[in-house]
């Protein structure tokens, strides 16, 4: 192949790097732990992505990085906003007028785009851990569950504890009071990922058409029919929810070049 482009999404959490053909498909990915070191992290996933791919580091035509350490990706000839790459990459797959919850490791989003694919508005959390990653993070130790099980033991339960508050700290304090009064596990668990999504969900009114991404999502499916119960419609998720930042990015950096 005589060029292919690369859009490197680095979190504060996960840092996920994608390889995008010309004809704007999906080549290869990776997704690491984005670590104390974002350089290595970044360089790492483009190695791995391009190994997916089954390409040489010369056939990158251009590079954009965009997230939290953006600016720390070696390759990335320029960058771009959060917002833009996680509205251009899920235009992408859904190319009508969406409304984008993106739950990540350390914020959310809502993004909305018109039928043209244009950003008609955004609302971002950045204030607190609560409708997280980091805030079932953080409950994972607590209730001496591993993260990647707790999406399992969610659609397990009969009877969901419903939390009081949003907030992490007192959260965790009414975890361990159910926990002292005999709760089970799964209802608990259950209440946490209700609180996410009610966390969510008060952040804006939503349109017709809503996509969910993210990290979050990608490891807890449940979460999206959770969302589906709350709002009562279906909910868009595309093959690979993490990475539709690092596809904006790579859009992007397709666009920028003159492929003739």
């Amino acid at each position: 192949m005589d060029a292919v482009f690369v859009g490197a999404d680095v979190g504060a959490s996960r840092t996920k790097v994608a390889v995008m053909s010309p004809d704007r498909r999906l080549l290869g990915y990776s997704v690491e732990k984005s670590g104390t070191d974002f350089t290595a992290t970044a360089d790492r996933c483009l190695d791995a992505a391009l190994g997916m791919a089954g390409l040489p580091a010369t056939a990158v035509k251009k590079a954009v990085s965009t997230g939290y350490g953006r600016k720390n990706v070696s390759y990335g000839e320029e960058t771009r906003t959060e917002i833009g790459c996680h509205g251009k990459g899920c235009y992408l797959y859904f190319p009508f007028a969406i409304t984008i919850i993106d739950i990540g490791g350390q914020d959310n989003k809502i993004i909305k785009l018109d039928e043209d694919g244009r950003r008609a508005s955004f609302k971002m959390n950045r204030k607190c851990a609560a409708g997280t990653g980091a805030f079932l993070e953080e409950m994972s130790p607590r209730l001496d569950i591993p993260l990647e099980e707790m999406d399992g033991l969610a659609a397990q339960s009969t009877d969901m504890v419903k939390l009081g508050s949003f907030c992490t700290v007192f959260s965790a304090t009414e975890v361990l009071e159910n926990i002292r009064r005999g709760r089970q596990v799964t209802d608990i668990i259950k209440g946490l990922f209700f609180s996410v999504i009610q966390r969510v969900l008060e952040m804006e009114a939503l349109g017709q058409n809503v996509v969910m991404t993210g990290g979050v999502v990608a490891h807890n499916p449940y979460l999206v029919k959770m969302a589906e119960e709350r709002i009562g419609q279906s909910i868009l998720v595309p093959e690979h929810p993490q990475l539709t930042g690092a596809v904006g990015a790579a859009l992007y950096a397709m666009e920028s070049v003159d492929l003739d």
